[in-house]
């Protein structure tokens, strides 16, 4: 697996990834504010064909936008990011999808999970997005279209828009030929 963008410090053990995030480092396209961001973190490797991705993200969120969780991307103006963002002092399950512009949808998460799993399909050129609070029960999120090649870069990902950053464990990544 490969960085874009390498956070200040990770270690990576069995099936456990830990990341420190950086400051003001985030994935977003022009949508609201205008600007373009490309500075988030994210840890990746390359899947051929559809593929259904699992992992399981806990974070010590404290500034507004703080997110972890994993992502599918084509390239700087083409991805898909979800997971845990933090956004007015509580958790939001949030899924953003940039076709040149980015959109975003998010779900409060009650009582502020210690931990989120994420579930991710693709299907040609659909991606579907589930979450669970314990790791059994699975809701759907969000399916998207996303222009995909054969080929993609999928893994895991954070960000601190706002912040000057945080922690984020991942665990239990697997991506598994559909």
């Amino acid at each position: 697996m490969d960085w874009l963008n390498p956070p200040p410090t990770w270690h990576e053990d069995d099936r456990r990834l830990a990341v420190s995030s950086a400051g003001r480092t985030d994935f977003w396209r022009k949508t609201h504010d205008g600007g373009i961001r490309d500075s988030g973190h994210f840890y990746h490797q390359t899947v051929e064909g559809d593929f259904e991705l699992q992992l399981k993200v806990s974070g010590a969120y404290t500034a507004l936008y703080d997110q972890a969780g994993a992502m599918v991307r084509v390239d700087e103006t083409t991805w898909m990011k979800c997971g845990i963002e933090l956004l007015n002092g509580v958790q939001q399950a949030s899924v953003v999808v940039t076709r040149d512009f980015s959109d975003w949808s998010v779900i409060a998460m009650p009582n502020d999970p210690p931990s989120l799993w994420l579930r991710i399909r693709r299907h040609d050129q659909t991606l579907e997005v589930e979450y669970s609070v314990d790791g059994r029960d699975y809701r759907l999120m969000r399916q998207a279209h996303l222009p995909m090649g054969a080929s993609v870069e999928v893994g895991m990902m954070c960000c601190s828009p706002t912040g000057e950053g945080f922690t984020a464990t991942f665990e239990d990544f697997a991506v598994r030929a559909r």
